[in-house]
This record gives structure tokens, C-alpha cells and sequence, in this order.
């Protein structure tokens, strides 16, 4: 095998494994957005864990995150939780970087 050949595999071994952590590191996010929007819902125990289970298939239904953001204003809006777009994608986001930091722990 030639160096460029090594390199090549390199790179598509770095590409493999950040894809598979990125998908890693949304999944935990959207569990940990369904957890805080569960919470504004009022749900709790098994309740929240169900909604958080819906979030992260939501995420499912098409690439990028705008599936989980409509159905969290969806459900927002259905009962009367107050919190504007900015809040949602700013939550959404400060979660991405929890979640990243959890991975990158190892928890």
C-alpha cells in the first residue's frame, strides 16, 4: 500500500468516525431537547421519556433539524407553552454542545 493510498484510508476512517459521532451526538441531543421540552409540557417520569423517545424519531423523518424544531413549536403551540423560535433553536443548540461534551467523556 502507497502513502497515499494509507492516507486515503486514513481519511475515510476520520470521515466514518465523525459521521458516526455526529449522528451519535444529535440523537443525545434530541433526548435531551425532548427531556426540556417534556418539562415545559409538564410531563414527567415515563411521560417524559415518551416524548423524548418522539423527538428523536422525529429527527428521523428528513436531514437537518428542522423536523425536531417544527414539532417541538407544534407541541408548544398546541398547549399554550410560551417560548419563541430564538429559544428553541438556542436551547437546541446549547444541547448539540452538551451532547458533544458527554460523547467526547464517554458518558
Amino acid at each position: 500500500m502507497s502513502t497515499f493510498d494509507k492516507r486515503e484510508d486514513g481519511f475515510e476512517k476520520k470521515f466514518a468516525h465523525d459521521e458516526e459521532l455526529r449522528f451519535k451526538a444529535s440523537a443525545r441531543r434530541d433526548k435531551l431537547l425532548g427531556l426540556w421540552a417534556a418539562e415545559k409540557l409538564g410531563k414527567s417520569g415515563a411521560d417524559a421519556d415518551a416524548y423524548a423517545k418522539a423527538v428523536i424519531i422525529a429527527d428521523l423523518e428528513e436531514a437537518g433539524d428542522e423536523d425536531v424544531f417544527r414539532k417541538i413549536r407544534k407541541d408548544f403551540d398546541a398547549a399554550g407553552v410560551v417560548q419563541s423560535d430564538h429559544q428553541i433553536r438556542r436551547t437546541m443548540d446549547e444541547l448539540m454542545a452538551t451532547a458533544i461534551t458527554q460523547i467526547q467523556a464517554g458518558a
